[in-house]
């Protein structure tokens, strides 16, 4: 996902921040720039956070992979390669947007190209990430007896490099094609000495942004549709088994029923979170141009900043869900009594296959 892909109104391009997108309209004086730094600082506590998280979250999954060979499994691939992906978009992309955000760009124009393409290569690289978590979560519940055969460390490999390549190969073409011929036509928008909003023309972010993000969102909406599906379907299997046994109503249907209410939390959760981060931001992308009319430097920033929350809560979603996980952690982070009690050789007690309404990662 690119930094912004979208127009700016003119008027506003020699001050592009949030802070002036707030105070476009109000009066001028000392007033007025009192009140911008008080914005000023409340956007730095609103939006520094979402980078610490970021990155001490991402960290701690990598750390948790690295510490524990109980962990160094091929499924667990995708979730490292997805917090390198987060922690990379946190640590060189995101500081930079802030202090646009909040200020002005002030690390020049060849720097803010530079940005904007590694913006386009990480936050894509993420979204792959997340779809290849989404295809293995598919293949551990829906097709379990053929899941090492079919998820085997080969495919793993070639997933995660397609994951890598194609935003590095394709999207760098797509977007580095764009940005050469506005240099040579001398019409390169939303760069100057203070401003860093690089902008497509509608062609290509239109089929940028229906590559990164429309084509994996469907995908993961049908592959957790059909997750659900099955855990549901496993629900009521696990309820007329107990029953065949001799349990009255009153013994299994709760727990069925605890069974399927968890994993369609757990699923909402995943993708609710998804959608709900970067979809106003592509919609907005892919939408402006038919609207007729530019869009606000203030919407643009604020959904650009719900993308990058995204990169915060994967740590959350996709790692503290899972037991194994939440058991390292706990050693990492010596959290007392649990982390002494684990450190003293039981981390990989109670460790087993996920697969099924938790759905967390399979470990193996």
């Amino acid at each position: 996902m690119p930094c912004i892909w979208t127009s700016i109104l003119p008027a506003e391009k020699e001050s592009h921040n949030l802070t002036n997108a707030i105070f476009r309209n109000g009066t001028a004086g000392n007033s007025h720039s009192a009140e911008s730094e008080s914005v000023n600082v409340l956007l730095l506590f609103l939006l520094l956070p979402i980078i610490v998280f970021a990155v001490l979250g991402n960290l701690l999954i990598i750390a948790s992979v690295a510490h524990f060979r109980h962990l160094q499994t091929c499924t667990n691939a995708f979730i490292v390669s997805l917090a390198t992906a987060d922690f990379l978009v946190a640590v060189l992309v995101m500081p930079f947007s802030l202090a646009r955000s909040v200020d002005r760009w002030r690390f020049g124009k060849l720097f803010c190209t530079a940005h904007f393409m590694l913006d386009v290569v990480l936050c894509t690289a993420s979204i792959l990430n997340l779809s290849c978590v989404a295809l293995d979560r598919y293949l551990a519940v829906c097709d379990p007896l053929r899941y090492a055969a079919r998820m085997s460390a080969e495919r793993v490999a070639k997933l995660l490099l397609v994951s890598w390549l194609l935003p590095v190969l394709g999207f760098c073409l797509l977007v580095g094609v764009d940005l050469c011929w506005q240099s040579r036509k001398g019409v390169l928008r939303g760069q100057g000495a203070e401003v860093c909003l690089p902008e497509l023309r509608a062609p290509y972010a239109t089929v940028a942004s229906i590559l990164s993000f429309f084509i994996p969102m469907a995908f993961m909406i049908a592959t957790y549709g059909r997750i659900f599906l099955e855990a549901q379907r496993q629900a009521r299997q696990i309820q007329a088994a107990e029953a065949q046994v001799g349990q009255r109503h009153r013994d299994w249907s709760p727990s069925g029923s605890r069974k399927e209410g968890k994993a369609t939390r757990t699923l909402g959760i995943l993708l609710g979170a998804f959608l709900l981060c970067w979809l106003p931001f592509f919609t907005v992308n892919v939408g402006h141009p038919f609207w007729g009319c530019p869009v606000s430097p203030g919407v643009l920033e604020c959904v650009l900043w719900l993308g990058y929350a995204n990169s915060a809560l994967n740590p959350l979603l996709y790692a503290f869900i899972n037991r194994a996980f939440r058991r390292a952690f706990a050693v990492l982070l010596g959290c007392g009594i649990l982390g002494r009690q684990l450190q003293g050789g039981r981390l990989d007690a109670g460790v087993s296959q996920q697969t099924g309404p938790e759905l967390g990662t399979v470990t193996r």
